[in-house]
């Protein structure tokens, strides 16, 4: 017994010291590349960002967004032009962890926890 309480307490040191990167700031801005799974497909879009703007870039149809950072890696991002009830509601994005070139966020609508999503966002270089 006092093994193992050695034990639990060795792999709670070291798996307390371990942190995903999250280095959120170089990301504000830039053109980047979307992936997600929605009912098995694998959708992807294209986006540019910057600091206050995002035009997204999907199915050869461009929209403009109203982009507001709550924190270095929290946003909502607004349509600027909704078409619909749904459009006009804002989305809540969350950087999760970064990586070298671009990141893992999660992202659901403003106040609705219960439907969160998850995507993969990668740099493009022009």
């Amino acid at each position: 017994m006092r093994q193992f309480c050695r034990f639990v307490t060795i792999l709670i040191l070291f798996t307390a010291c371990y942190s995903t990167e999250r280095n959120c700031k170089p990301f504000q801005t830039g053109s980047f590349s979307f992936y997600t799974v929605v009912d098995g497909d694998t959708l992807s879009s294209r986006f540019v960002r910057n600091d206050s703007i995002e035009i997204d870039y999907f199915a050869g149809i461009a929209d403009t967004a109203n982009v507001r950072w709550v924190s270095d890696c929290e946003c909502i991002v607004t349509k600027r032009n909704p078409l619909t009830f749904q459009e006009a509601k804002s989305v809540q994005m969350k950087i999760l962890s970064t990586f070298e070139d671009g990141y893992v966020f999660e992202y659901s609508l403003v106040g609705d926890r219960s439907n969160v999503q998850r995507g993969r966002v990668t740099r493009v270089l022009d």
